[in-house]
């Protein structure tokens, strides 16, 4: 009689388990039947396919989540220079991902490794491209100082490998960002089975995979190669008309990652700060000067005390302490994670080198017209379109080649990719949110914000609109570079002495004290700022990723 209790008990269970799943399958968010209409989501006859079962974005290769929120961002702390140019002003950032450690020699490396055998710099339609993405190891040079050993051996040398990367420019680290989102979506789509293992191998410059030319126009991808676009281990089902279904990943798939990228000066500060380590329930306690908890460079801790927390430079000739007894380890730039990381898991946020953050520079942060994800550098373009209405791809015949100031050569699209250009009137019309392509100087030395200083300085020929707009207020040098008949550059030198500042719109931000820095920059709130087409041997970078749906990862804590 017992024996059947428990038999009736526990087929009652089984059954009130069933009953439960089936009433989430039904209800939930990976139910095959749509809300909308009652018809069935992913048929294997067809019809509306998408990812019913997705959970949560996968954190991709080298990055932590940064969970989002409001902070104060600006100075907080010191004002020495006073130059009025980080104000405190109140933000909300959304949650994102960050590199762990900055961007490092081998990483670099492996990018010049992939632009080499793929655009190989023998051929001389390709020269450019390779020489365009190289650091410049000169940066290291001295007038009078013997540094020859980083300039030979800093960037390629094992002994400096998970050294962060320098000699690179802004335009470069944007470049690797790209690079980087399209090998990391390759492996995706590989490890799901769309593409053929080891296509990376494969590619050619005539014939390779990038992230929007494979959400845009999937058979134009590796050159229409269909023994890599269709030699995957997936094998896609067929409607009913028998024809295939799912080929080819889409975003609904949620397969395909956002993209890597530059973080913007307002997430770099949020991500430096880990303000987390003050909090207390919905308040932070007090103001933070470094990315550590305290008021000073060295440890507290009873196992280390007295330890420097971060690579800078202690006074003058003091770059790493006396020999044996070391302040921080390190001369020049150390080895990434040679420090304690923040409560947010990243390390160097201060000091080692400075770092590339995605933002135009202007003295102030334009708070009272943005206060969401503030970013100042919104440049938008379209994809460029064929008269028979399909994506324009650049060919290895189309290279379009672009001359900086400084005279490096870059390409503008490399082959296989997306040709843009700027919007038009079709995409702004009658919008209220943005009328134009380049944004840069909105708000900031356009014709409205410098109404009575327009008349000291009158407009150089040949600007744009938005270059003679902002040099109304920012009236920096400009430079030219020219070709002769021959081929050769003529240099022309801005010597105007009417010149009264070094900003423009191709000036970034930079942020973060380095191994050349005092202690005063490794506050997270101070600013600096660098033409984007030039490096140094102290500014390096990471890269950053936006968060799609949830602002946080699991199940969100209680509150008390």
């Amino acid at each position: 009689m017992n024996m059947k209790k428990v038999i009736v008990s526990r087929l009652l269970f089984v059954l009130a388990i069933s009953l439960t799943l089936v009433g989430c399958k039904r209800s939930g968010s990976g139910s095959n039947t749509s809300r909308a209409t009652g018809w069935q989501i992913n048929s294997k006859d067809g019809g509306f396919q998408y990812n019913t079962k997705f959970k949560e974005q996968e954190t991709a290769p080298g990055l932590v989540f940064v969970e989002g929120g409001t902070f104060t961002m600006g100075r907080v702390q010191d004002d020495v220079m006073h130059d009025w140019n980080n104000t405190p002003n109140q933000q909300h950032v959304q949650s994102f991902y960050m590199d762990e450690t900055e961007v490092t020699n081998k990483m670099y490396l492996e990018y010049l490794d992939w632009i080499k055998r793929t655009y190989p710099p023998e051929e001389e339609n390709f020269r450019a491209i390779y020489n365009g993405v190289l650091p410049d190891t000169l940066v290291w040079r001295n007038r009078l100082g013997y540094n020859e050993v980083m300039t030979e051996n800093y960037l390629r040398h094992p002994g400096y490998g998970e050294y962060p990367v320098v000699g690179v420019s802004w335009i470069q680290a944007v470049e690797f960002a790209n690079w980087r989102t399209d090998r990391v979506n390759e492996l995706y789509l590989q490890k799901d089975g769309y593409l053929k293992q080891g296509s990376q191998l494969e590619a050619t410059a005539d014939a390779n995979f990038n992230t929007d030319t494979y959400i845009n126009a999937p058979t134009q991808t590796f050159g229409g190669n269909t023994d890599i676009l269709e030699g995957g281990k997936l094998r896609p089902q067929t409607n009913a008309a028998g024809d295939p279904v799912g080929i080819y990943a889409s975003r609904e798939t949620g397969i395909i990652s956002p993209k890597y990228r530059l973080p913007t000066e307002t997430e770099w500060e949020y991500a430096a700060l880990g303000l987390s380590e003050i909090r207390s329930y919905n308040v932070y306690r007090g103001r933070k000067k470094y990315p550590w908890d305290g008021q000073y460079t060295r440890s507290g801790s009873r196992k280390i005390k007295g330890d420097q927390l971060a690579n800078f430079k202690q006074g003058k000739g003091d770059y790493g302490g006396i020999a044996g007894w070391s302040d921080d380890g390190a001369d020049i730039t150390a080895q990434v994670k040679s420090y304690a990381p923040n409560d947010y898991g990243l390390y160097d946020m201060a000091g080692n080198v400075a770092e590339w953050v995605a933002d135009v520079y202007r003295p102030i942060v334009d708070d009272e017209f943005n206060d969401f994800n503030y970013y100042r550098g919104n440049v938008y373009t379209k994809n460029a379109i064929n008269d028979d209405g399909t994506v324009k791809i650049v060919t290895t015949d189309e290279i379009v080649f672009d001359t900086l100031p400084n005279g490096k050569v870059v390409p503008r699209d490399l082959p296989g990719e997306i040709a843009t250009q700027p919007i038009d009137e079709e995409e702004t019309y009658l919008r209220t949110n943005f009328d134009r392509s380049d944004n840069r100087n909105f708000r900031d030395g356009d014709t409205q914000s410098s109404r009575y200083y327009a008349d000291r300085f009158g407009d150089d020929e040949g600007e744009t609109d938005e270059d003679a707009s902002t040099r109304k207020m920012y009236n920096a040098p400009k430079h030219n570079i020219e070709m002769d008949s021959s081929g050769n550059m003529i240099r022309e030198y801005d010597k105007s002495n009417k010149r009264t500042s070094l900003i423009n719109d191709e000036v970034r931000v930079y942020k973060g004290g380095s191994w050349k820095d005092r202690e005063y920059w490794l506050d997270p709130a101070q600013r600096r700022y660098y033409p984007q087409n030039m490096a140094t041997d102290y500014i390096g970078f990471r890269c950053a990723m936006s968060r799609v749906g949830s602002k946080s990862k699991g199940t969100r804590k209680t509150k008390n």
